[in-house]
């Protein structure tokens, strides 16, 4: 392996993961202002700090978002996912156990 192509990957990755926190940060901060600014003048609720924002984020998306970094329903586009339902229900059994073999084979899972 090219030591100057290893080097730029990991300078890569290192950037990215400080792109990521930062982000993060940003957005905990945005959480903290939207917060403060709607909710205490609509309900009885206190101002949050920002730890209690960053956890209140990171509350919300681990409940309802994960930490995909795409849009979600991205891997497949709707008319793809359509034409595999319709394969799979036109399939007969052995063949859609043929095809369940196969993928286990291909992601390595047993039974």
């Amino acid at each position: 392996m090219n030591t100057w192509n290893y080097k730029r990957h990991r300078a890569g990755k290192f950037f990215f993961l400080i792109f990521i926190t930062g982000i993060t940060f940003l957005l905990a901060a945005i959480v903290m202002y939207l917060w403060n600014a709607i909710i205490p003048d609509i309900l009885p609720a206190s101002p949050l700090t920002y730890w209690q924002a960053m956890g209140l984020f990171i509350l919300s998306r681990i409940l309802f978002g994960g930490f995909r970094f795409r849009p979600p329903g991205m891997g497949l586009p709707p008319h793809a996912r359509q034409e595999w339902r319709e394969k799979w229900a036109n399939m007969t059994e052995e063949e859609k156990q043929k095809l369940k073999e196969t993928w286990r084979e291909k992601c390595g899972k047993k039974g």
